[in-house]
Formats: C-alpha cells, structure tokens, sequence
C-alpha cells in the first residue's frame, strides 16, 4: 500500500497546486477581461464625441445652405435681375434717359473752385483811419 499512499499523496499535491494556479488563471483572466472593457467603454466615449463634432458640423453645413439658397432666390428674382442690368450693364427700360456722370475726380477737376472767405471780424475805425490818412 505505500505505493498507493504515495500516488494519491501526489494526486493531492497537484489538485493543490491546481486550485492555486487555477485561482491565479482566473484573476488573470478576469484582469484581461476588465482591460477590455475599459477600452471598449473609452472607444465607444471617443466615438460618442466625435458623432456629436459631426452632427454639429452637420447642422452648420444646412445653415449655410439654407442661407445660400435665400441668396440663391433673391439673386433669381426679376427686381435683383434688373438692379444689376441698370446698375452694372447702363441698360434702361424704353423711354428712360440715362445720364452717366464721371468719376468724383474728373468732377472735382470739371466744377468751379469756390474760394471759401475766411471769417474775419471787420477792422475797427481806427484801423480804417489809419489806411485813410496814410
């Protein structure tokens, strides 16, 4: 039976040592197991911030295109149409007359120069006496 005893003796011990490494096993995987998880919660934060980035550029982009589109409607309608044939191309409906004046510095050159009196009080009597006498 000392054979016998021995073997089980040494069954006993590897049970042993497989609880403990087993327990070991188990908080390691357990550990791995919580990393992931960490990681998986921080991606899925990262992805949350950058949906909402996009969703506001995204609301930026149909601002602009609702304000570009308002542009697009005045610039299509008949009274901007014709604001832009008088101002830019001179052209007039029938029985208008259009009067074209130069450029403000040919105007300043053209118009009269008006010599501006500056305001002096009159000389007193004996001032005038004085050039009267001399």
């Amino acid at each position: 039976m000392g054979s016998q005893d021995l073997k089980i003796k040494v069954i006993e011990r590897l049970k042993d040592k497989l609880k403990t490494y087993s327990n070991y096993l188990l908080i390691f995987i357990f550990l791995l197991m919580s990393v992931s998880l960490i990681r998986n919660i921080l991606r899925v934060v990262e992805s949350n911030k950058r949906i909402e980035k996009v969703q506001d550029r995204v609301e930026k982009l149909k601002k602009e295109n609702e304000e570009l589109e308002e542009k697009l409607a005045v610039t299509k309608s008949e009274g901007f149409i014709e604001k832009q044939l008088r101002d830019k191309l001179g052209l007039a409906k029938e029985g208008e007359i259009i009067i074209v004046l130069p450029d403000e510095e040919i105007l300043g050159t053209l118009a009269p120069n008006l010599e501006e009196e500056e305001e002096t009080l009159p000389d007193p009597n004996w001032k005038k006496w004085l050039k009267l006498f001399r």
